[in-house]
This record gives C-alpha cells, sequence and structure tokens, in this order.
C-alpha cells in the first residue's frame, strides 16, 4: 500500500510542476490554488509513504516519478523535445524506480 500511496504522490508532483507552468508566476488564482493544493497533496501522501519506507527510498521514487511524468507531460503539452538521449535518460531513471522498489522491503 506504501508503494502506491508513493506513486500517488508523485502523480500529484507532476501536476504541480504543471500545474506552475499555468500560475504565469502566481498571478493566476485558479491555477494557483490548483497548484498549491497539488504540492499539499503531494508532500501528505509522500509523508504517509516515508511512515513504513526508508526515506532515501520514498524521496528518490518521489522525485524519479515527478521528474519522469513532468517531463512526459512536457513532451506531450509543450512540445518540449523527445531526443534519444532524453528518452534514454528518463528510461534510466524509471529503471532506477523499479530498481529500488526491488530492492525495499515492504
Amino acid at each position: 500500500m506504501a508503494w502506491m500511496i508513493l506513486v500517488l504522490a508523485g502523480l500529484f508532483e507532476v501536476a504541480w510542476a504543471i500545474g506552475l507552468k499555468y500560475t504565469d508566476g502566481f498571478t493566476r488564482p485558479w491555477p494557483t490554488a490548483l497548484t498549491l493544493a497539488a504540492m499539499v497533496i503531494s508532500v501528505v501522501l509522500l509523508g504517509v509513504a516515508m511512515k513504513s519506507l526508508p526515506v532515501g527510498t520514498a524521496y528518490a521514487v518521489w522525485v524519479g516519478v515527478g521528474a519522469v511524468g513532468t517531463a512526459i507531460i512536457g513532451i506531450v503539452l509543450f512540445a518540449e523535445p523527445a531526443n534519444a538521449g532524453r528518452l534514454i535518460s528518463l528510461g534510466l531513471i524509471v529503471m532506477g524506480i523499479i530498481g529500488l522498489k526491488l530492492a525495499t522491503p515492504a
């Protein structure tokens, strides 16, 4: 269950990272409110997951899910580059997340 909560926390990290783009420097009220809510939810879920997962593992996975998800959405929504080096690097992050899952009891 902690792993599912952790991945959900990472998805909320993606939401707030992308939300930052839409806040226009925190000048747009609704995108700002939604982004701040996603930030709070993300960190709270991370804290819940850390009750039973090692802090280093939980934090690395949270950041990894957020980084990969944000990069993929950036490619899809904002036409950011999707070159081989970038995609291979994202794949390596995913492999690291899988490795941490396999190496961590819980």
